[in-house]
């Protein structure tokens, strides 16, 4: 044998005997043996950590991570030892396991210590021992994930990859076969009894694969025929999966794409438990798990469509029924957990043309007698759209469920792509704006000058604030507007102007009673959107305090 391969399996002893693999190689055969049902096949799962052993032996560890199938023959060459560690005290052996002693036998010294020891008494022949290698985890390594994004694919390879995506369809789970025992159809065949044509289910391969009725005896060339009493059977179940870039495809419509293609990949998963064989497809509602199902407008939906929804959002569940005439032998119903928020919008203009209206003072006025009030309050987010179109309110939905779905993101990220000629062409437009004062805004002004003017007051040299400070005011007020695309001065333009102008006063005299930050408009650096709603936070406290000041020193003044 080649010394590579004798210290690849030492190695690998030498790991299942720290990680505990033999023990459980024990357990297994013990379970075996004591279970009254006979098998074709006998399966040990043994669980390996590829890190573990490339650091123990580095070509241990790239053959299972890049030839699963050389390794497994390795370990099941290895799992003798399992037995030969009994038995060293019967025959005498030494405790070292060395190379040196060649105690590495192949997986026909397996059979026999297994058989000498009677760990499986059923145990015929050494082609009924399979052998699984489980991994616990892949190096976190690109090579190592298997993504649809990524070209070109690797279809040669047969080794193991991870594989993270949504799954958007599964089917119930239903049997394979891991392992069949075949006999020859001639009795006067030595092969016609015995345990010499084993078939084994292979990671890939098709159930045709394993068990079909046109295998043929190597020794007479009649046909074989299968002990069913034998056969060994599997849990599995297929998934189709698409990858997690592929899920804005179905945020066409917060994104304003109709159209999309995606392609999705099937996966069989195994070890689970169930029956039947029909493919279960995800709707929006289960692919929104953790998210937002948003489902239009309320009113178009129809009767028997709000009456599942209000089923659906009571017991936070839906129901699929598998007719067992086409999918198996008994009717199954699988029950499905229902975790997202479901949010929807009425259009008055669209529901004026079904119902009568009424005043409701709620959400106005709206006749919603169709509605149960229980569907009504199940909702995370009820919109009212009074607007001739809900066009116009679209863009606001828009923004409300991508801050909902990720508060992390920067929705504009357009505004770091303007270039100077964008903010050149911005200000020549505003200048051509004309504005006119709100009166709400006019009364903000004066009474910030008034008060200003009483505060900012000695005996000696009289006012500090001059009567173009009001000029200023207003000027400063419509450029903010303007900047703002609006064509009427409101309050919100006024303190912006009086904070510019504030911090002009406190540089020239110093600071008044009015006190503003050294860097008034723009206290601290906007980075992102949660920035921007902490300087909201900031001015409406400023607004505030404005508010306060005006009160206090020029009470006469009547800005509401």
């Amino acid at each position: 044998m080649r010394p590579d391969l004798l210290k690849m399996k030492e190695v690998a002893l030498i790991y299942l005997d720290r990680s505990g693999g033999l023990q459980k190689f024990v357990d297994d055969c013990k379970r075996y043996n004591d279970s009254k049902q006979s098998y074709a096949v006998y399966r040990f799962i043994i669980s390996v950590n590829p890190s573990d052993i490339a650091e123990l032996d580095v070509a241990l560890g790239n053959q299972i991570l890049h030839k699963p199938m050389k390794a497994v023959q390795i370990f099941q060459s290895v799992s003798e030892f399992v037995c030969l560690q009994r038995q060293k005290y019967i025959q005498h052996f030494k405790p070292d396991f060395s190379l040196q002693n060649h105690f590495i036998f192949e997986l026909q010294v397996c059979f026999i210590a297994i058989k000498t020891l009677s760990l499986i008494e059923q145990l015929q022949t050494e082609a009924q021992i399979n052998i699984v290698l489980k991994p616990t985890h892949l190096p976190p390594l690109p090579s190592y994930v298997l993504s649809l994004c990524e070209f070109p694919l690797d279809y040669i390879s047969q080794r193991f990859y991870m594989s993270e995506g949504i799954v958007i369809a599964m089917g119930t789970v239903v049997k394979y076969t891991q392992g069949a025992r075949f006999l020859c159809s001639e009795e006067t065949c030595p092969f016609s009894e015995g345990f010499n044509y084993i078939r084994v289910h292979i990671p890939g391969a098709t159930e045709s694969a394993t068990v079909r009725n046109d295998f043929v005896c190597s020794l007479c060339a009649s046909p074989l025929q299968e002990d069913m009493k034998f056969r060994v059977l599997g849990d599995k179940q297929l998934v189709e999966m698409i990858d997690a870039k592929a899920l804005s495809a179905f945020q066409g419509y917060s994104n304003n794409k109709p159209h999309f293609r995606i392609q999705s990949f099937t996966v069989f998963l195994r070890d689970k438990h169930g029956t039947g064989t029909a493919s279960i497809q995800a709707c929006s509602a289960l692919l929104a798990k953790g998210g937002i199902c948003f489902i239009g407008d309320l009113l178009s939906q129809k009767k028997d469509k709000l009456e599942l929804l209000q089923s659906v959002l009571e017991s936070r569940t839906t129901t699929v029924f598998i007719p067992g005439k086409k999918y198996g032998d008994v009717d199954q119903q699988v029950i499905l957990p229902i975790q997202t928020s479901f949010w929807t919008f009425v259009d008055e203009d669209s529901s004026s043309k079904k119902y009568v209206q009424k005043d409701d003072t709620l959400i106005g006025k709206l006749d919603l007698r169709s509605i149960s009030t229980n569907l009504i309050d199940a909702f995370g987010l009820l919109i009212h759209c009074n607007e001739l179109s809900c066009q116009l309110v679209l863009p606001l939905l828009d923004h409300i469920m991508k801050k909902a779905i990720d508060p992390e993101e920067v929705p504009y990220t357009i505004s770091q792509q303007f270039r100077t000629q964008d903010y050149e062409e911005l200000i020549v437009f505003a200048k051509n704006l004309q504005v006119e004062l709100s009166s709400e805004a006019e009364r903000l002004i004066h009474g910030y000058y008034l008060a200003s003017r009483r505060v900012r007051t000695d005996s000696i040299h009289g006012s500090k604030l001059s009567t173009s400070a009001l000029k200023i005011l207003v000027s400063l007020s419509e450029a903010h507007t303007k900047l703002s695309l609006r064509r009427k001065v409101l309050e919100e333009d006024v303190l912006i102007a009086v904070l510019l102008f504030e911090s002009s006063l406190t540089l020239k005299h110093g600071a008044s009673v009015f006190c503003v930050a050294p860097n008034a408009v723009f206290p601290f650096d906007l980075i992102d959107e949660n920035t921007l709603q902490q300087r909201d936070v900031y001015l409406m406290q400023c607004h505030q305090q404005l508010l306060q000041f005006i009160a206090t020193y020029s009470p006469g003044t009547r800005y509401h």
